[in-house]
C-alpha cells in the first residue's frame, strides 16, 4: 500500500496500478508491502531507487546507513508485536530526499500507527520531511520508554511474588515456579527487543547527526531535537540493562527457590527412609522361621516384637523433630 501525508495530502491510498501520481505537496510518503508497481512510482517522484526488503534485513552498518545521490538511506529496527504477547523487531527503511520521506516497512508497528493518528489531527506535523522524520523517530522512542515502564512494573510484581515474607513458610509449587519462570523469561524477551530497537535507534541518530543536511543553518532547532532524542535513547538503552540485571537476579532467585523445593522432597523422602527402615529391619528378623528362635516360644514375643516396631519408628521422628530437622 501506498499512502502520502502532507499539506493537501490526508493518507489517500495511492493506486499505483490504476495510473495515479504522487501529488507533489507530498512531504511523507509511507510503503507499507509495497508492490513492484508502487516502488516504481515512488522511485520516479524523488528521483533515487528505493531499498527492496531484502536490503532492509542487511545488517553491517554500511548496509543500513549511508548516502547515495544526495539522499540519505537509514534503516532501523524496530519493536512490534507486544500486543499480541510476541515481541519482536522488524526492520523499517527510510529514504530522506529533498523534502520527502520515504519510509518502507513491512509490519506496521504500533508507534506508527500513533502517528499517522497523530498527522490526521496536527497536519502541521507533516509540513517538511525533516519534521516528519524527527516526530516520527520521537513517536518510537516513546513507545519504547512506555514498554520499559511496564516491564519494570512487571518485574516489581515478580520480586514481590519472589520475595513475599508470606511465602516463606508456604510450599510453592511446581506450577507456580514454572509460571514464574515463564513470567521472567517474557519479561527478559521484551527488553532484549527493545534493547535491539534502543541500540539501533541510537545508531541511526548518531548517523544523521553527522550528516551534512543536519549541520545546514537552517536546521539549528531540528539538531538540537536531534540531540535530545539520542540523549533519550542513551538513557532508555542504560535503563534496559539495569532492568535486565534486575531480572537476572530474580532469575537466579527462581532458580534458588526451585532448588530449595527439591532438596525439600529429597530430605522428605531421606527422613522418610529413616522412619520406616528400623521398623522394617525388626520386621524382616522376626519374619524369619528358623526353628532355634527363643522369642517364639515366649508368651511376651509378639507384644515385644511389635512395641520394638513402634518404638524404633517413633524414636527417629522424635529425634529429627527435636533437632528441627522436619
Amino acid at each position: 500500500m501506498l499512502r502520502t501525508y502532507g499539506p493537501n495530502c490526508d493518507g489517500s491510498l495511492i493506486e499505483a496500478s490504476k495510473g495515479m501520481r504522487i501529488p507533489e505537496s507530498a512531504t511523507w510518503i509511507d510503503l507499507e508491502e509495497p508492490t513492484k508497481e508502487e516502488e516504481q512510482l515512488v522511485e520516479r517522484c524523488i528521483g533515487v531507487g528505493v531499498p527492496t526488503r531484502e536490503d532492509l534485513v542487511e545488517i553491517e552498518p554500511s548496509s543500513r546507513l549511508y548516502e547515495r545521490g544526495g539522499a540519505l538511506y537509514l534503516t532501523m529496527s524496530v519493536l512490534y508485536g507486544v500486543n499480541d504477547g510476541k515481541p519482536s523487531s522488524e526492520p523499517v527503511g527510510f529514504v530522506l530526499s529533498g523534502n520527502r520521506l520515504v519510509t518502507i516497512r513491512y509490519v506496521t508497528p504500533k508507534p506508527v500507527l500513533a502517528f499517522i493518528q497523530h498527522v490526521r489531527r496536527e497536519p502541521e506535523l507533516v509540513r517538511d520531511a525533516l519534521t516528519v522524520f524527527l516526530r516520527l523517530l520521537d513517536a518510537i522512542i516513546d513507545r519504547l520508554a512506555d514498554e520499559l515502564e511496564d516491564s519494570g512494573t512487571e518485574i516489581e510484581r515478580i520480586s514481590q511474588h519472589i520475595f513475599d515474607r508470606r511465602q516463606d513458610q508456604a510450599r510453592r509449587s511446581a506450577d507456580r515456579l514454572e509460571l514464574l519462570l515463564s513470567r521472567i523469561g517474557r519479561v527478559q524477551q521484551l527488553i532484549a527487543r527493545v534493547r535491539e530497537t534502543g541500540v539501533s535507534t541510537n545508531r541511526l541518530i548518531t548517523f544523521l547527526a553527522a550528516s551534512q543536511r543536519m549541520h545546514e543553518p537552517a536546521n539549528h532547532q531540528a539538531r538540537d531535537y536531534l540531540r535530545n532524542l539520542g540523549q533519550d535513547t542513551a538513557a532508555l538503552i542504560d535503563h534496559a540493562g539495569f532492568l535486565s540485571g534486575n531480572l537476572t537476579f530474580l532469575l537466579d532467585a527462581s532458580l534458588g527457590l526451585i532448588s530449595i523445593e527439591q532438596n525439600a522432597a529429597m530430605k522428605t523422602f531421606s527422613w522418610a527412609a529413616l522412619v520406616f527402615l528400623p521398623p522394617t529391619l525388626i520386621a524382616g528378623i522376626y519374619g524369619m522361621n528358623f526353628e532355634h528362635m527363643p522369642e517364639l516360644e515366649w508368651l511376651a514375643g509378639y507384644p515385644m516384637a511389635l512395641t520394638l516396631i513402634l518404638s524404633s519408628a517413633v524414636l527417629p521422628i522424635w529425634i529429627l523433630r527435636r533437632k528441627g530437622w522436619i
